[in-house]
């Protein structure tokens, strides 16, 4: 529901945030920041010369080269080394700066030197919910779709997908606004199972991935709507508990505004999708398309060199930040939760 979903009570979401708006846009993506950005940001060094190794000096160096490079100094020197030209000059001179950053630390690492972690896979989540074209302040959202689509970070591909319409229990007749909106008919949702049902299936599809026992693996969102809003509604809706693994996840649009160093009205779907050079496929509003948008522009943020990690979570029902200091953790095995009766 992406940009529609900014207008659904989102200070309900904004009041419960733990963390400043200052907090938030001063947390970079990366853990390593040799062109500029504040160290005291990122995850704690593993010793007191964690940032003093030569290697930082050469990044730093190479840094303020590309600084000065036009934009088409820029695509040039992207072309030569086989790298994506498209987008803003901004984004081609992050990404020129995460390319030669990745190659001095890969050789660095053969020598001991540091690294970067990332997940073994990334599940990215967008939820479809009922929705009325003015929305009471009081209106309970049921989830309607529950798609998810899968990145293997070490190939850099969508590798897997999960889909299901869910049947709304408080207001089973859809209206005509969110039809219109997502897609999803009134038929849709009457032949499909109740929420329960299909988060059991969602969990026995992440069990067969052997995700959150052989995998390391992270949830990802646009935004903080889906799991502090819809998923936290819906799962009181169903009087199940809230789900483990969904209690962390990675906020796309919080990663790409620092990563980028762009500002929040830069950060809806369709504008990171522009300042990256793609374009939108399939439907707008769809969920699993929704979803697959989201994946690309995850897949291009890690070809560009940001390690994608967990910066939201939902403790005891409230949304809060996770600082860039906390350390790197993947998403625990997927279970059933248990009934609230």
């Amino acid at each position: 529901m992406d940009e529609h979903k900014e207008n659904i009570n989102a200070e309900d979401v904004n009041v419960k945030m733990s963390n400043t708006r200052e907090e938030e846009k001063a947390k970079p993506c990366s853990r390593i920041c040799p062109d500029g950005e504040p160290a005291s940001q990122v995850s704690p060094p593993q010793s007191h010369s964690d940032f003093s190794h030569p290697v930082y000096k050469e990044i730093a160096v190479a840094n303020g080269h590309i600084n000065r490079m036009s934009k088409d100094e820029l695509r040039i020197k992207l072309a030569e080394l086989k790298l994506d030209t498209r987008g803003v000059k901004d984004v081609m001179k992050k990404r020129l700066k995460s390319h030669y950053k990745k190659q001095k630390l890969m050789q660095t690492a053969a020598d001991g030197g540091p690294t970067d972690t990332y997940y073994d896979y990334i599940c990215v989540v967008d939820f479809e919910a009922t929705c009325e074209e003015d929305n009471p302040a009081d209106f309970l959202h049921e989830i309607i779709e529950f798609p998810m689509v899968l990145i293997n970070t070490h190939t850099l591909e969508i590798v897997d997908s999960f889909q299901e319409y869910v049947k709304p229990d408080l207001n089973p007749q859809l209206s005509d606004f969110c039809v219109k909106l997502t897609g999803i008919t009134q038929k849709m949702v009457d032949e499909a199972e109740p929420f329960s049902d299909v988060l059991q299936r969602v969990v026995a599809w992440l069990q067969e991935r052997e995700l959150g026992t052989k995998y390391k693996y992270a949830i990802l969102t646009d935004g903080a709507w889906d799991m502090s809003k819809f998923l936290n509604i819906q799962c009181r809706i169903s009087r199940i508990r809230y789900p483990q693994f969904a209690k962390k996840w990675i906020n796309i649009r919080k990663s790409y505004g620092n990563f980028y160093k762009v500002p929040r009205t830069q950060t809806k779907l369709s504008t990171m999708l522009e300042k990256l050079g793609l374009k939108y496929e399939g439907r707008p509003h769809s969920g699993l398309d929704d979803s697959r948008n989201i994946a690309r522009i995850a897949l291009r943020m890690l070809q560009d060199g940001c390690q994608l990690r967990v910066n939201e979570r939902m403790h005891a029902g409230q949304l809060l930040s996770v600082p860039g200091s906390a350390p790197v953790e993947g998403a625990p095995p997927p279970h059933t939760p248990r009934s609230r009766d």
